[in-house]
This record gives structure tokens, C-alpha cells and sequence, in this order.
């Protein structure tokens, strides 16, 4: 019987006049969403602060390198920085698809499906750390030989290359951990261990390089400390932190078949994606190291010059993902589309911003990187080259993670493999031996941003891709 009051009343009256005005589970949870607040700016803004902590990883290497060190040393770990993009970014495509899935599910509220994600995640993890070491170790040798690299930076390249990746299991752990962490909705902890690693880092290249004066080898085993840091933290996070029913158990750690195969529909393509971007980067290196020492050492540099620009890009792609991800999973499309137009319009003042300030100054900010005077002056060359057209990039950028977002990675990769990989390297082919100058090369990277960035509009606008059926596969998992 209903409780009442002392004056007869109902104490909890019903206020529905039909029991069919009810609300499942799911249709509840995709309410309560359409009506709560919109974290896009949140969101926006986490991926920012994440994109500048990237930045400390990244930039403090080559800092200690250019000063302490010299060109020799800076033009090494720029060659062997391709050969990393290619194997890491290969495996990384498979934290974005675990990413991706989890997003669907927790939006979703599929807690059983999140659950065999992170443990199937964990288990992938392993493996795929010791796949790219021993891919790394065993294969760097022939790498740089067949980039032609020159001749005086071989064995610095080599060593570095081999030391560096036995970070590797570290690095693939990290990156899946955060992914899975940022698409349930936390993108604050991630941080916060990303951060805890960049402070590491640096005072390790410190430790290494002013203590021990260990050279390049120094430097990679300064990325093995941080980023074992950043790793540790994540793992301990997802094994005691999280929500207890949704907890890494180390018994539970497995493969779960039908999980791993939405994983891979959509990492296998996004993988591929960073692995045909990395290996038009090659080809581009091929033809830079073809112009000499300086001009490998200018590119090292230039390459460092625009992380500040860089990096706010694929943090506003990846909340792009994860936004678009949740919120498709709820059945809310047009929320998703609104944190796609809030992270471009975030993305192009912030582009725009770092890109003219960093021209201004292309010298000096070379110059953080690189003492020559020469190399400084074709790193700013290239600046004045490509900065002004970055927009490009973050376009690209932002809708291809959009409809990644909806599990649909395999469009965005073939768009970018059409233009980024095949259209730049055939430019190379024809216009470097004719004019032999790091603008040449330069000069192909807009181009083919402009034509990536125009066909990914279109098929953002006209296709039919926010319809996805990767929750209702997931939800049938049992």
C-alpha cells in the first residue's frame, strides 16, 4: 500500500497519468542529458590546458638539445622522430577506437560494455607495447639508413631510436588509459597525470644531459622516466579510482571478441590515418635530408615552432571525439554538432593568435631550438611559408575527428590518404628536384591541407554518418 501522512494524504503521490509516460532507463538518461547543461566549453577548455602540458613534453627535448648539444644532435632526433610518429601512431589509432566505443557506451549508460572496453583495452595495451618495441629496436637501423639520412647523424639517430622505444609500452598505455578516461567524461585526471610526466621529463633531460652528459641517449631516457610517470598514474587510476563496478581487475584483463572488433572498425582506420599522415611526413624527410644537414636541422626546429599551434588543433580534434561521441551515444546530434562548431570556433582564434605571434618572432623562436644562425634563418623561411594557412589544418582536423566521433573513421582516413599522403608525395616527386629549397617542400604542406580540409567539409555537411549503429552492436554484447 502507498504510505500517507498523519492527515490521510499519499506521502509520494503519483504525478504521471498513464504508466506509459514512463521512461526506460536509456530514454531517461538521453533526457536528463538534452536538458543539463552543455560542457562543450568545459571540454574545450581542458583539451587546451592538455595541448599546453603536450607542449612541455615536447618542446623542453629539443630546447636542452639546441643548447646544450648543438645541430648535430637536433637534426638526429628530428630524422628518427618520423619512424616514432609511424609505429606509435599506428598502434595509438587503437586508444582512439577504445576511445570512440567508450564514449557511445557511456553515453549510452552501458556500463557492462564499459567494463569489457577497459579490460580488453588493458589487455591490448600490452600487447601492442611489446609489438612496437621489438618493431622499433629491431628495425631502426634500417629505418634511417632508407630515409637517407645523413651520414654524420646515423648512429645519433639510431641510439636514440632504440632507447626511446622502450617507452613503448608506456606510451600505448598512457594513451588508451586517458582515451578511455576522457570519454567517461573525466578529461581533468588525464591531465593531471600528463602534467606530472612533463615535470618529470624535464627535470630528467636536466639530470641526463647537465649531470650525466649522456647526449641524445639522455634525452630518451628522460621520455622513458616521464612517460613511465604518466603511464604509472593512469594504470593506478583505472585499477583503484574509477567507479568500483567499472575497476581493472587484473583477473577480468582479457580480450573480449565482439569489443575488440568495434575497437578495431574504428582504431584500425584511425590508426592507418596517423600511419599515411607519418609516412607522407617520410617522404617530405627524404627530400628535406636531400638538401643537407642545415635543412634537416631547420625542419627539426620548424616542426618544434609549431607545436604551440599544433597541438591546441588536435586537442580541440579529440574533444571533437569525445563530445560528438557521448553525445551521439544519447541521441543527441544536435548537441554534438553545436561542440563541433564551439571547438572550431575556439580552435581559429587560438590558431590565429599563436600562428601571427609566432611569425613576428620566427627567428628568436627558432633560435630556442637551434644556435645557427643559417638553420635560423631557413626555419624562418618555412614559418612564413605554411603558418599563415593553419586554419586549413584545423578544419581538417576538427570534422575529421567529428565523424570519427561517430565510429565512422574509415572516411576521414581515405580523404586524408587521398591528399596528405599521395597528392603531397607526387608534388615532392615533381617540384623538389626542379627547385631544391626547403620552401619547395614547404610549400606542399598548405596545398594539401587546403584540398583535405574542402572535401572533409563536404562530407561533414552532405553525408550521412551521424547515424551510427555501433551502440546498439556494443549494447549486444553479453
Amino acid at each position: 500500500d502507498d504510505l500517507r501522512k498523519a492527515d490521510g494524504s499519499k506521502m509520494f503521490a503519483r504525478t504521471d497519468k498513464d504508466f506509459r509516460d514512463n521512461l526506460d532507463g536509456y530514454k531517461l538518461y538521453r533526457k536528463v542529458l538534452a536538458e543539463a547543461n552543455d560542457h562543450s566549453v568545459k571540454i574545450i577548455a581542458i583539451g587546451f590546458v592538455s595541448s599546453l602540458v603536450q607542449l612541455l613534453y615536447n618542446t623542453v627535448d629539443l630546447l636542452y638539445i639546441g643548447q646544450v648539444l648543438g645541430k648535430n644532435a637536433s637534426a638526429a632526433v628530428g630524422a628518427s622522430s618520423m619512424m616514432v610518429t609511424c609505429l606509435v601512431g599506428l598502434f595509438g589509432g587503437l586508444a582512439v577506437g577504445a576511445g570512440v566505443v567508450t564514449a557511445n557506451a557511456f553515453g549510452a549508460k552501458d556500463r557492462e560494455t564499459v567494463g569489457k572496453i577497459l579490460h580488453t583495452g588493458a589487455a591490448l595495451s600490452i600487447l601492442s607495447g611489446v609489438l612496437v618495441f621489438g618493431l622499433g629496436y629491431a628495425l631502426a637501423p634500417a629505418f634511417i639508413n632508407a630515409i637517407g639520412t645523413p651520414e654524420e647523424i646515423v648512429s645519433l639517430a639510431v641510439s636514440y631510436l632504440r632507447i626511446y622505444f622502450f617507452s613503448a609500452l608506456f606510451i600505448v598505455s598512457y594513451n588508451m588509459g586517458a582515451g578511455v578516461i576522457r570519454a567517461m567524461g573525466d578529461s581533468f585526471m588525464p591531465l593531471m597525470f600528463q602534467l606530472a610526466g612533463g615535470i618529470v621529463n624535464v627535470i630528467m633531460d636536466g639530470v641526463f644531459l647537465l649531470v650525466f652528459h649522456l647526449g641524445v641517449e639522455g634525452v630518451a631516457w628522460a621520455t622513458f622516466f616521464s612517460q613511465g610517470m604518466a603511464a604509472l598514474l593512469t594504470v593506478i587510476y583505472l585499477f583503484r579510482r574509477i567507479d568500483p563496478d567499472l575497476r581493472i581487475r587484473v583477473r577480468e584483463i582479457r580480450i573480449h571478441g565482439p569489443v575488440l572488433g568495434a575497437i578495431l572498425r574504428v582504431g584500425i582506420p584511425s590508426g592507418f590515418q596517423t600511419l599515411v599522415i607519418a609516412l607522407s611526413n617520410v617522404v617530405a624527410q627524404y627530400f628535406i635530408n636531400g638538401l643537407g644537414t642545415d635543412a634537416v636541422a631547420a625542419f627539426t626546429a620548424y616542426f618544434r615552432v609549431e607545436l604551440p599551434i599544433y597541438f591546441p588543433i588536435v586537442a580541440f580534434g579529440q574533444a571533437a571525439t569525445t563530445f560528438v561521441g557521448q553525445n551521439l551515444g544519447a541521441r543527441q546530434p544536435e548537441r554534438a554538432s553545436r561542440g563541433t562548431r564551439a571547438c572550431l570556433l575556439a580552435g581559429s582564434v587560438i590558431t590565429v593568435f599563436t600562428s601571427v605571434l609566432l611569425m613576428i618572432f620566427s627567428r628568436q623562436a627558432a633560435g630556442l631550438f637551434v644556435r645557427d644562425a643559417g638553420v635560423t634563418a631557413l626555419c624562418s623561411r618555412i614559418i612564413h611559408t605554411t603558418f599563415p594557412f593553419y586554419l586549413l589544418y584545423l578544419i581538417l582536423q576538427v570534422y575529421g575527428d567529428s565523424i570519427k566521433g561517430a565510429g565512422k573513421a574509415t572516411p576521414p582516413t581515405v580523404i586524408i590518404l587521398l591528399n596528405i599522403t599521395l597528392i603531397r608525395s607526387v608534388l615532392l616527386m615533381l617540384l623538389v628536384p626542379s627547385y631544391p629549397d626547403v620552401k619547395t617542400v614547404a610549400w606542399t604542406y598548405p596545398i594539401t591541407w587546403g584540398l583535405t580540409a574542402a572535401e572533409m567539409v563536404l562530407y561533414y555537411r552532405f553525408a550521412d554518418w551521424r547515424s551510427t549503429k555501433l551502440i546498439k552492436e556494443e549494447r549486444q554484447i553479453g
